[in-house]
């Protein structure tokens, strides 16, 4: 048994979170056994008492769209529209027949250290994605093997599986968008999806539970997202597919003559509570869509589909849910995820909390505890899971402390808002998944901290001059990521 002891334990009340000053929780068996205030009494032969201080144990953060890959956002988040287009495939690329950047090997590596990442920030609980612009198609059957691999390693509660696609947006000679198809790629992804659904259901890892992953909803035709609701039905999994993030995906479908994204949704049974939705920005209640309605909303609460905001990363590519409030209003379950790096869901809950005062105009609209709430319990709401995102009796063991002593936070107030402002989740000083630590003293047992970086930074490079080997006018990647300031 071990028992965690901390001056702020924002323990849960039976319907919502509740801050327990100089508190305890029990952890046994990989599950929280009991909660409450500091006892006095020593310990019991053979209990570890942890004393945290000065820090805010809390559930550890749900995140649903957690970057799986090297930073990308250094290179892709200050072009002008022009470049954004230019940074996806070229046709002339896509058509010659596209390349893998990284060996297994070094795809492997690239989750650990993306892993680590993640449970640096005091991440728990991830569903991971990795940008396919590096694959040769999506991601594989043995790709994801080798990612559940390195979560189990790390101790990293994941749902997984591998990411499949018909078609990729690519770039046209004149600088046009438009997606080009290999439905049998597609295909034989879906089957691999599938496939290792099936192995991690016979595996019985209770960390590790599978998930059906296809990518861009305009990058993927109605025939295999109909087959993805199938299995999803009969397997009795979560879906999570990216739509309703961009005016260029709503372009796309329109060209292809398929409608709007609620109407692919709704034809081809993705609809319902099974389906998560990255970022979910533009639907009629957006100002780029221009409907100025909350149909979209209302159908999406009444099927009850979970929205993932991505506040900061949504933000980075110029856009913004209108507004946070505004879904929640409508009874829409907003889960959080970071989709970029850092994965830092402290620096997205701030972030989000001030963007909604922005766009209200009152410093009430969206408060710190409404995030808070979406980074623990609504993610396990959207994940069926009434055993995540709280510290109760019953409730698995995954638990984050953020320390709150350092001298750079200033004064300390309330825990939740002086973490939100004045900190970052570069304060976890200690992360548990099911009994299990993850991380102390801010490391992460048995990783070399400067020998995966050193290793993480030889392969950014490498990832950076495929860009140049990608674009439709062979532009070196110093031509298409210039720095900020001349080189002198």
């Amino acid at each position: 048994m071990i028992r965690l002891r901390a001056d702020h334990v924002l323990a849960w009340a039976g319907a919502d979170h509740v801050l327990l000053r100089d508190g305890e929780v029990a952890v046994d068996g990989g599950r929280i056994v009991g909660v409450g205030p500091r006892t006095a009494a020593a310990p019991a032969p053979g209990v570890e008492v942890v004393e945290l201080g000065a820090a805010l144990l809390m559930p550890g953060l749900i995140d649903l769209d957690a970057l799986a890959d090297i930073d990308h956002a250094l290179l892709d988040s200050f072009g002008d529209p022009q470049l954004a287009r230019d940074l996806n495939w070229s046709q002339r690329y896509a058509a010659d027949g596209p390349r893998e950047v990284f060996s297994r090997a070094e795809k492997a590596f690239v989750r650990r250290y993306a892993f680590v990442q993640l449970l640096l920030h005091g991440v728990t609980t991830a569903m991971p994605i990795a940008a396919e612009t590096h694959s040769g198609w999506a991601e594989t059957y043995d790709e994801a093997v080798d990612m559940a691999d390195e979560a189990r390693a790390l101790g990293l509660r994941c749902y997984l599986g591998p990411s499949y696609r018909s078609g990729v947006n690519v770039v046209r000679a004149d600088g046009t968008a438009a997606v080009w198809w290999d439905e049998a790629a597609g295909r034989a992804g879906f089957d691999g999806a599938v496939r290792f659904a099936r192995l991690l259901r016979e595996r019985g890892d209770d960390l590790l539970r599978p998930v059906l992953l296809p990518c861009r909803i305009e990058t993927v035709t109605d025939e295999l997202l109909t087959a993805t609701a199938e299995a999803a039905r009969t397997l009795d999994v979560k879906v999570r597919l990216h739509c309703l993030q961009g005016v260029g995906e709503r372009a796309r479908l329109a060209e292809q003559g398929r409608g709007d994204p609620l109407s692919v949704l709704a034809r081809t049974g993705l609809l319902g509570g099974r389906l998560l939705v990255p970022h979910g920005i533009h639907l009629d209640a957006h100002s780029s869509v221009g409907a100025g309605t909350d149909r979209d909303l209302a159908r999406l609460a009444a099927h009850q589909v979970s929205v993932i905001h991505c506040p900061l990363t949504s933000a980075r590519y110029g856009s913004a849910m209108e507004t946070f409030a505004r879904y929640r209003a409508a009874g829409v379950n907003i889960a959080l995820g970071t989709d970029s790096f850092p994965p830092d869901l402290v620096r997205g809950m701030d972030f989000g909390v001030n963007l909604a005062k922005v766009q209200s105009g009152r410093l009430d609209t969206a408060t710190p505890a409404d995030y808070v709430r979406a980074a623990t319990v609504a993610g396990a709401r959207a994940l069926g899971r009434a055993d995540l995102g709280r510290i109760a009796p019953g409730a698995q063991a995954d638990l984050v402390a953020f320390a709150l002593d350092d001298l750079r936070d200033g004064v300390l107030d309330d825990p939740v808002r002086t973490l939100l402002y004045n900190s970052s989740a570069r304060a976890a000083r200690l992360s548990m998944v099911a009994g299990r630590v993850v991380v102390r003293d801010g490391r992460v047992p048995g990783v070399d901290a400067a020998v995966l970086r050193a290793r993480a930074q030889e392969l950014f490079g490498r990832m950076k001059a495929g860009y140049g080997v990608r674009d439709r006018r062979g532009r070196s990647p110093e031509h298409l990521f210039p720095p900020s300031f001349p080189l002198s």
